[in-house]
Parts: structure tokens; C-alpha cells; sequence
């Protein structure tokens, strides 16, 4: 029914980084859900991944009993000491079952439900991975404009900049590459929502972390910031050691610094007090 599986679990694994753990249970449950439409609801079956032969093995449980009503659940006393002479009424009997009768389109059924629980486990991944990159800046490229929102290529996933958090009077157009501050991460239906700004107060902030070592070492920081986006702005900064301006650090050798978050800012004004 699989061909090669075993090496198509390690390969998966590997490429898309997804637990093994993930793929076998994902590949189980499929194979049940297969099994259970093929030879009823009412049967109980077990899917299980053979790690030594590289297969997925069914098996049937029967409970076994002196009179039987139900067949497909129950075994009798005579027939279940036939094969084992030590079984008990009230022992439940486990026998493998022929997983090759499930045939082709039970096998496709199968591979869609893999493929569901790989697409699944992805979004799981990109989720952990953004959630724990909030207010983080990221530089991605811009895919597409849509209703004045940017729709950013990030590479694994894709980020949305809405009108309210783009600097007023900038225009992108596909291909452009954007930065911006990771403010929001939803878990939604269709994959991670990641929301980008340009105009949020931490994002100017962050800026100033990347541009001055000193904020960086812990030694200057900045106690407020506000800002009128694509206008001016404002931070107060303050130094642990009275040997460090951090104003002066802020700014940097002939406004090098404070320039670089300027053009960053597309020319908002920025005070530092």
C-alpha cells in the first residue's frame, strides 16, 4: 500500500522538519480511517507503524466469549482456544488483518490524509516558530498590494502590513523589499496570521537597538518613545553609566546612527531627549 515507507518518514522528517513522531501518527490515523470505512465502524481495529519492517499493520481485537451475538466484535471460547488454549472469557484476542484488500483507492484516500496532516504539522511549526518572534523585525519581500494592505513574502510564510500600520504615503509594489516589526501572530484556520507594522512606537525603538551597540550591551536605553508615523517622532534615553552620553550614542558620529533610523523611517523627524 506504501511503498518505501520507511525511508519516505525519514525524507519527509528531514526536508520539511517535521517530528517523526508526526508523520507515523499521521499515517496510522489515515490507515484506520481507511480501514474502518472498508471493513465497518462497528470492528475493532488498531493501525500500528512496524518500525523493523517499515509497514503500517492492521489488527482486529475480538473479545472472547461462550455465546456469541456479534461477530465481527466477539470470538467464541471454543474457536479463540483454537489458537491460543490459555485464553479466558472476557480476553480480548488480537489478530492481524490483510491490509493490502483496502486496494487503490482506499490508498489514495490515505495519502490525502497524509498530506493534510504534514500541511498541518507545517503550520503548527511556522506558528511556534513566529509566535516566539513577536516584536521582532523582519525584512521580507512584497508579494502582492491588496486593498491598500501589503502582502509580504517572508520566506516560510507570509506576513500582512494593514494600511494602519504602513507609514503614510509610502508605496511598495511587488518585488520591493519591506521591513517591519512583528506585532500580532494568529493561529487561523488557512495558517499563521503574522502581522507586520511600520508605524508601531517599538518598531522605532527596535530600530535604535540594532543601530546602537550601547542599548545593545544594556549600558543606554530608552525609557519613552512616541511617534507620529511618516512625521516625527520622539524617544528619551537614558545611560547606566555616567561616562556614556545616550544622547550622543543615540545619535552616533555625525548623526550616522540616528540617519540610519531615519531613512529606515522614510525622513520622519526624530528627537532624542
Amino acid at each position: 500500500m506504501f511503498e518505501n515507507l520507511k525511508n519516505v518518514i525519514e525524507q519527509v522528517g528531514k526536508d520539511e522538519g517535521i517530528d517523526k513522531k508526526i508523520l507515523i501518527e499521521a499515517l496510522e490515523d489515515a490507515m484506520l480511517t481507511v480501514a474502518r470505512k472498508h471493513f465497518g465502524f462497528a470492528r475493532d481495529i488498531e493501525a500500528k507503524f512496524n518500525e523493523r519492517t517499515g509497514e503500517i499493520e492492521l489488527h482486529e481485537f475480538k473479545v472472547v466469549i461462550d455465546d456469541v451475538f456479534d461477530d465481527e466484535i466477539e470470538i467464541s471460547t471454543k474457536d479463540a482456544r483454537k489458537i491460543d488454549p490459555d485464553v479466558q472469557p472476557g480476553d480480548s484476542m488480537g489478530f492481524k488483518m490483510d491490509a493490502s484488500a483496502l486496494g487503490r483507492i482506499a490508498a489514495q484516500m490515505a495519502k490525502q490524509v497524509i498530506i493534510q496532516k504534514v500541511r498541518e504539522a507545517k503550520k503548527e511549526i511556522v506558528f511556534k516558530e513566529y509566535a516566539n518572534r513577536k516584536h521582532e523585525v523582519v525584512t521580507g519581500v512584497v508579494r502582492k498590494v491588496e486593498r491598500g494592505d501589503i502582502i509580504v513574502d517572508l520566506g516560510k510564510t507570509e506576513a500582512i502590513i494593514p494600511r494602519r500600520e504602513q507609514i503614510p504615503n509610502e508605496i511598495y509594489k511587488p518585488g520591493d523589499r519591506v521591513q517591519g516589526i512583528i506585532t500580532e501572530v494568529h493561529d487561523i484556520a488557512r495558517g499563521p496570521q503574522i502581522v507586520m507594522s511600520r508605524a508601531d512606537e517599538n518598531y522605532l525603538v527596535k530600530l535604535f537597538e540594532i543601530e546602537v551597540p550601547e542599548m545593545y550591551e544594556g549600558i543606554v536605553s530608552i525609557q519613552a518613545a512616541a511617534r507620529e508615523p511618516g512625521v516625527r517622532a520622539k524617544i528619551a534615553v537614558a545611560s547606566k553609566d555616567s561616562d556614556v552620553d545616550p544622547v550622543g550614542a543615540c545619535v552616533g558620529m555625525k548623526g550616522s546612527r540616528v540617519q540610519s533610523v531615519v531613512s529606515n523611517l522614510r525622513g520622519e523627524k526624530i528627537d532624542i531627549v
